[in-house]
């Protein structure tokens, strides 16, 4: 195999690696930004059962001025029908509820905590669930200006589950939401930060092991040209 072609090699290599870092530090949140955090876990609840979908911002953020939109990401449009538009489970823009834009399978059984909504609690209470209603929901902040902007909360209504959600009263802080000043390890903005030290240290560790190996070769070869000419000098006959 050609020398030229293998050295040519190491570098693109080198130069790859660095691209991936750096395409992966810029998609990754950076420390302090406001992120939107769903559940890791699925809803699951009983027909008729009051429901609340955990969604909130960390760091806590004031988001009673911005617009908050709730929907079902798998329910598109009808694409025959020019004057469809997507509807929403529940729309809270200029600081009010707007029923107009939400689907009639929701109206008057949504809410948001209005009064949370300042600590960036965002969750969702649904009132008399059924098995119409399963599937995932995406809570979506358009104007926050961050890189994690939406979340998704499944809901799994099972009619084999005992109901016992009605039980309890409609708040936040219930069993099925997490406090938005939670830290338990389930917090997805928070637990992705070791994978990411983990990931850009692996990252950095294989490239300067290549750096290394291109460097050895590099020096391996000019040694070896060097002898080459050592070697031909020495041969070459005396001039009388």
């Amino acid at each position: 195999m050609c020398t030229c072609c293998s050295d040519s090699k190491k570098p693109s290599f080198i130069v790859t690696l660095w691209a991936f870092i750096l395409c992966f530090i810029v998609r990754t949140p950076a420390q302090g930004e406001v992120l939107v955090i769903g559940s890791n876990l699925p809803i699951i609840a009983a027909p008729g059962d009051d429901v609340i979908l955990p969604c909130h911002l960390e760091p806590m953020f004031d988001v009673q001025g911005l617009t908050v939109e709730w929907s079902k990401p798998d329910m598109k449009p009808d694409p025959s029908d020019r004057l469809s538009r997507v509807e929403y489970v529940h729309l809270y823009r200029d600081r009010q509820e707007v029923p107009d834009m939400k689907m009639a399978s929701y109206f008057r059984r949504t809410e948001l905590f209005m009064d949370d909504m300042k600590h960036g609690n965002i969750s969702l209470k649904i009132l008399n669930v059924s098995e119409e209603d399963n599937g995932r929901y995406r809570c979506f902040i358009p104007k926050l200006r961050s890189t994690v902007k939406s979340a998704i909360v499944e809901l799994v209504v099972d009619p084999n589950v005992a109901k016992t959600s009605t039980m309890a009263p409609l708040h936040p802080r219930n069993l099925q939401t997490p406090d938005p000043q939670d830290t338990t390890p389930t917090n997805a903005g928070r637990s992705r930060v070791p994978v990411v030290v983990a990931v850009v240290t692996l990252l950095l560790v294989l490239t300067l092991a290549g750096f290394a190996t291109y460097l050895s070769h590099r020096i391996f070869q000019k040694l070896k040209q060097k002898h080459q000419k050592d070697d031909e000098t020495q041969k070459q006959p005396l001039s009388v």
